[in-house]
């Protein structure tokens, strides 16, 4: 459904009406495309305190693509290697790296903070390291004009390579609609990537509840970066989850996520095992826990969180999952806020959270696969589309961005937690949210 304020705002007269009462002013995002695979302009490398990596990142820089310079009157990015800040008072280095220039910023541009994980043994280091959390939140809300600021953790004994497929979604038009997020890396080495034009080449990725929606745009960009992908929804949509594997060259398997036999016929649909696997499928069955019946809670605790434990295990179990294989899951912000009337959704989407935080270190130890989450804000789908007006408004403007996301954007995160370069990646949740207000 269309933005209209979006589109007013725009305009002179919307610009101007706007502003005099103090709305909203959200600025049209720049996805990527072919004719726009790149942040228009060059990036800014900047080092606040002592960096061990400062060789390595530069690397790490240029292989983005990207016109790496030390100053820049006009940049279109900004990376703040902040690895060295150890102390309250080697704070100030942030601030003045950052204070000259983030006002000439261009539109649309992005910032990327890197630091450490806080340390359990040096309290000042694991002050200072916190400190750019808040840091990083706080400029996101404040920058405007659709820039994003984010936070990304490199632990000693990384190499700064690990950061690549990190640095190279987060410096791209690719996250448009992901800001105020904080990404912790583990050591684990990239694996190699022959063409970043398709990444996922050779490999094949199943997603659930593709028919429609997000699934669908998960499924395309997946197809985009070279998978074979299956397609898997509910046979009530067999139509529509046809007409996607048409589309994409995918291979549609109607079935419903939740029968006992799911993982069994998911490992027959593909011969030569998964490389990836994206939980996708999810309902809804919205009413305060007062009036809701049992049979409304638990469809949606079995299709929404049982039916990924169980089809998880079963593929890692059966080695249906390859090695070097990357699970995503869907979680929700109604995981992390909650959400008035959706106490079966949000326990859903919170234990896909408690799902990817037990299971990511332990599945890159015993199988080398790592498990990762998107969290969904408002996106601009059928289903938000039919919320009550003033609701759907709310949604929209109440995140840094002020607008609604778009499903492209969380398919767009899928597929970098999907890349084999993101081996570092395990274990996270990235909230899809336009860094939305609720749960900050």
């Amino acid at each position: 459904m269309a933005d209209r304020y979006l589109h007013l705002t725009g305009t002179a007269p919307g610009r101007f009406l706007t502003r005099r009462l103090g709305l909203p002013q959200p600025a049209p995002l720049r996805r990527w495309t072919l004719e726009t695979p790149r942040l228009d302009g060059p990036l800014l490398h900047l080092t606040a305190g002592e960096s061990a990596i400062t060789g390595g990142l530069a690397k790490v820089l240029a292989a983005t693509g990207l016109t790496v310079e030390q100053q820049s009157t006009r940049p279109a990015g900004i990376v703040l290697d902040a690895t060295g800040v150890t102390s309250a008072r080697g704070l100030a280095e942030v601030h003045a790296a950052l204070h000259p220039v983030v006002r000439s910023q261009a539109p649309g541009g992005r910032i990327v903070v890197i630091g450490r994980p806080p340390s359990s043994e040096d309290h000042h280091q694991a002050a200072a390291q916190q400190a750019l959390e808040g840091f990083v939140r706080s400029l996101g809300k404040e920058i405007g004009r659709g820039s994003t600021v984010q936070l990304v953790r490199i632990p000693d004994g990384a190499a700064p390579e690990a950061a690549e497929s990190t640095l190279r979604f987060l410096l791209s038009p690719r996250s448009a609609y992901v800001s105020g997020q904080v990404i912790e890396l583990t050591t684990a080495a990239p694996d190699p990537v022959a063409d970043q034009a398709a990444p996922l080449a050779g490999r094949t990725a199943l997603v659930t509840g593709a028919a429609r929606g997000i699934g669908a745009s998960v499924a395309s960009v997946l197809a985009r970066d070279g998978a074979h992908v299956i397609v898997l929804d509910v046979p009530q949509a067999q139509d529509d989850l046809v007409r996607t594997a048409d589309r994409l060259g995918a291979t549609a398997l109607p079935l419903d996520i939740t029968a006992p036999d799911a993982a069994a016929r998911i490992t027959a649909a593909a011969p030569d095992g998964l490389d990836v696997l994206v939980h996708n499928a999810g309902i809804t069955r919205d009413r305060r826990l007062a009036n809701m019946p049992a049979e409304r809670w638990a469809q949606v605790i079995d299709v929404n969180l049982d039916s990924v434990l169980r089809t998880t295990d079963e593929l890692l179990t059966s080695g249906t999952l390859n090695r070097g294989g990357r699970v995503v899951a869907t979680a929700s912000i109604a995981g992390i806020a909650g959400n008035n009337g959706q106490t079966n959704y949000a326990a859903s989407k919170a234990g896909v959270i408690g799902l990817v935080r037990s299971l990511g270190p332990r599945a890159a130890a015993e199988h080398d696969v790592t498990v990762n989450a998107v969290a969904p804000g408002f996106i601009e789908t059928k289903m938000t589309a039919a919320v009550p007006l003033f609701i759907r408004e709310a949604g929209r403007r109440m995140n840094s961005l002020s607008q609604g996301g778009l499903p492209v954007d969380v398919a767009e995160a899928v597929a970098w937690f999907a890349q084999p370069g993101s081996a570092a990646v395990n274990g996270q949740v990235l909230r899809v949210c336009g860094q939305s207000l609720l749960g900050a």
